[in-house]
This record gives C-alpha cells, sequence and structure tokens, in this order.
C-alpha cells in the first residue's frame, strides 16, 4: 500500500450541502490523530476481525516504513531530520522492530492467543484504509494539510484536501440518499432507491470494500451483515449513507449538517441498553 486519498461518493443536497465519502490509506500510527476530528464518520479495518497470519502477510510483503526520520528535540514536532547515517541506522532498527514483532504474533498465534491481541504487535508497521464521510472538511485541512502536523498524517491530508477540491459532487434530491460503495452498474434507476440499497451501502461501509472478505460481491451477504450491525448496536456504519433534510428544520443529525444518517431512523439508535 502507500498513501492514497479517492472520493467514492460526493453528493450535494438541494440546500446546496455537501457531503463527501473518501477512501484513505494512511499509516496505522496516525489513526488516533485522525479519529480525534469528531465531524467525520468513519470505519476501518480493526485488528481484531482479520486473521493473524493474514496480518503478518500483509506487514511482510508492504510494511509501513517511515520516509522522514526528524531528529529529537522539544516539543512535538520535529523541525530538522537526521543526518544521512543516522537516518539509515534509524531504519535498520525499525525493520527490526518489524522482524521482532512478527515473529512475536507467530508465536502468540502458535499459542493459540486471539487475533485481537496477537495483531496489536504489528499494529506501527501496518496500513489502515478508512471509509471517512463528513459535511465538514475545513477544520481538518487547517489543522492537518499543516507544517506543525506529524509528517504522515500531513500527506494523507493533503491528497485529502486535493481530491475534495478535484471532485464535482453530484445533486441529490430531497427523499434519495447519499451511497457509499454502491457501484455504476448497480444504479439501474431503481435499486438505488430501495430500502435494500441503504442496507448494502452501510454493510459495505463496515466491511471498507464492497467486496466480501472472500473477494466476491454479495448482496446476501451485505443484507444479513448489516441485519448483525443493528442487532448488535454498531451503528456508526450507518452514518455514510444519509439523505437531505430541508433547512430549517430540526431534526437530530449527529455529526452532519443539512443530511439525516440513516442511523437515526433506526430506534434507540443512541442507546442500545434501551432495547
Amino acid at each position: 500500500m502507500a498513501f492514497s486519498a479517492s472520493i467514492i461518493a460526493d453528493s450535494v443536497s438541494p440546500a446546496g450541502a455537501r457531503l463527501t465519502t473518501m477512501e484513505v490509506t494512511l499509516p496505522r500510527i496516525v489513526l488516533s490523530e485522525f479519529n480525534t476530528h469528531r465531524m467525520f464518520s468513519r470505519n476501518s479495518a480493526s485488528s481484531r476481525a482479520i486473521p493473524v497470519a493474514k496480518r503478518i502477510a500483509q506487514v511482510l510483503s508492504d510494511p509501513f516504513i517511515p520516509t522522514y526520520w526528524g531528529a529529537n528535540q522539544k516539543g512535538m514536532q520535529a523541525e530538522a531530520s537526521l543526518a544521512h547515517a543516522e537516518a539509515e541506522r534509524a531504519e535498520r532498527v525499525w525493520r527490526q522492530a518489524l522482524d521482532s514483532a512478527t515473529r512475536s504474533a507467530e508465536d502468540m498465534e502458535a499459542i493459540g492467543a486471539h487475533k485481537q491481541l496477537a495483531n496489536r504487535l504489528l499494529e506501527p508497521f501496518m496500513w489502515q484504509t478508512i471509509i471517512v464521510t463528513a459535511t465538514e472538511w475545513a477544520n481538518f485541512f487547517a489543522l492537518r494539510d499543516n507544517e506543525m502536523a506529524q509528517p504522515e498524517i500531513r500527506e494523507a491530508a493533503r491528497l485529502m484536501r486535493a481530491a475534495y477540491n478535484g471532485s464535482t459532487p453530484t445533486l441529490v434530491q430531497m427523499g434519495e440518499w447519499h451511497l457509499p460503495l454502491i457501484q455504476p452498474e448497480e444504479r439501474d434507476g431503481v435499486f438505488e432507491h430501495t430500502e435494500d440499497a441503504r442496507k448494502v451501502s452501510a454493510a459495505r461501509c463496515a466491511r471498507v470494500s464492497y467486496l466480501t472478505h472472500d473477494g466476491l460481491r454479495d448482496l446476501t451477504a451485505d443484507l444479513v451483515l448489516y441485519e448483525r450491525l443493528v442487532n448488535g448496536g454498531h451503528m456508526s456504519p450507518l452514518e455514510h449513507v444519509a439523505t437531505p433534510i430541508r433547512i430549517g428544520h430540526y431534526q437530530d443529525l449527529g455529526n452532519f449538517r443539512g443530511w439525516k444518517q440513516l442511523r437515526k431512523f433506526v430506534p434507540h439508535e443512541d442507546n442500545f441498553g434501551a432495547r
């Protein structure tokens, strides 16, 4: 993998509210900084979900290796980089840590430890792909596409800003829906207006792919996953799917402006214990 950002759904309401969904790939080490932005709805692959052997194979074939080796100093920013010889030594140490982490993860799997623990040892070396949806982007771009930000999140934010500025949103009328990961060939003038389309879109956002983990497109599997999410109280994937609302008409919109999320149509979506 490598740093990337692409638009997978870009909509504008009749009132002019823009709602954009991106697929972003960045190093796992800056995921926590990405997740501090509360205006974002996001889903990404969990270390609890992917088998240890598969994660080890991913990390060994394509590990995250820093390209900027900042020199230590006071404060949060590394204003200067290490000299060439020290940077080469730092990369060797990083790769040694990678080798140690993969061996330890293999040992944990051999012991029988669950992947929710064994995979954590690999996280500093992982790339993370995220589905992120928002109506408000300016603050994120200002903070993260900024020389004060850590280089790894700054590069992701730079690509995200370029993708956002280079995209033209499609008008979504009242009663229609913003549907990430519904493919062009599935938009036949009928399916995209159905409840199933909304469920399929949410399930694919949970999976961070329009394909199943077996590499297949399977609408039945998508619908089964949707029901499992809702019945288990896992509502965040339903936030990416939304419909326009009228300006001045109050509704509980979650973290969007001008759009009502699919999760807001689910009873007790805000309190699973109330069911």
